[in-house]
């Protein structure tokens, strides 16, 4: 996964800069993990500042990465996931909760990030009767991903696409939906899209604001997405209830309170078909 070092042909590890706040560390940090360091931590407290809904985004957005893939591999009989812009692991991954539904899933993770490379053993545990596996590789090269991802999944048969806060980072809108149409045209019918990512129709200027200050910060600009350009990358599938909606109201279990208040982060599953 690194380059070999000379003469031993063991993969060298990335140097990370501790000192640079780095965007993946950060949303580690208002997740509650561990695998961040005082710059992320400065950063991430400086944009709760700004914008403190972030954490509930944050928390509300890997709730629905768990009720997604308890769906996908449970109901929907899905067992290879192919999960892109996966970030640092914390708890619930893919693998961890799609493993528990169907012990024999196939998990591909997809990331660039050079913190998350050196974690890759982390993401590499899978149970006995499955498998879990790693790529470096950039969204923007699908065809270099989907010929890895094949090494472990087949791609012959139904998987599971996940895109989560992950086509915000492609500037033109356009080009994203090529890159998941691109992706999806290797993948047959029975396999499934989910997409979540940042929005401004619930909380406007504020967030928009937030987002400005990010980017000026950030080597890993975002940019924000309204639930009808997000609802684009599902074109042709067969949208899944509710559709298009907050990633706090994707099939939440009720509550006695009613549902939870929506955050600006819209998400949707889709079946192709």
């Amino acid at each position: 996964m690194g380059d070999p070092a000379p003469d031993t042909g063991v993969p060298t590890e990335p140097q990370i800069d501790t000192t640079v706040p780095q965007s993946a560390r950060i949303w580690n940090y208002w997740l509650g993990g561990k695998e961040n360091y005082p710059a992320d931590q400065a950063a991430g407290d400086q944009f709760v500042g700004v914008y403190p809904q972030i954490v509930d985004v944050a928390r509300h957005s890997r709730a629905f990465l768990s009720r997604a893939v308890r769906h996908l591999a449970g109901e929907a009989g899905i067992r290879q996931f192919l999960d892109i812009g996966t970030g640092l692991p914390t708890f619930d991954n893919t693998h961890e909760v799609a493993q528990r539904v169907a012990p024999d899933a196939r998990i591909v993770y997809v990331d660039n990030d050079p913190l998350v490379l050196s974690h890759a053993r982390a993401l590499l545990t899978s149970s006995p009767e499955g498998a879990t596996s790693y790529i470096d590789a950039d969204l923007r090269d699908p065809k270099r991903i989907l010929d890895e991802a094949a090494q472990t999944l087949d791609l012959d048969r139904p998987v599971a696409l996940m895109l989560l806060n992950i086509l915000g980072h492609v500037p033109d809108h356009d080009e994203a939906c090529s890159i998941v149409s691109h992706l999806l045209g290797a993948l047959p019918p029975g396999s499934h899209l989910a997409v979540a990512d940042g929005t401004d129709v619930v909380t406007g200027d504020a967030f928009r604001t937030a987002i400005q200050v990010w980017n000026e910060a950030s080597d890993a600009p975002y940019h924000l997405r309204t639930p009808e350009l997000i609802a684009r990358y599902f074109d042709g599938l067969e949208m899944l209830e509710p559709g298009v909606v907050s990633v706090s109201r994707w099939r939440v279990e009720p509550g006695p309170f009613g549902e939870p208040d929506e955050v600006d982060e819209f998400c949707a599953v889709g079946r192709k078909v």
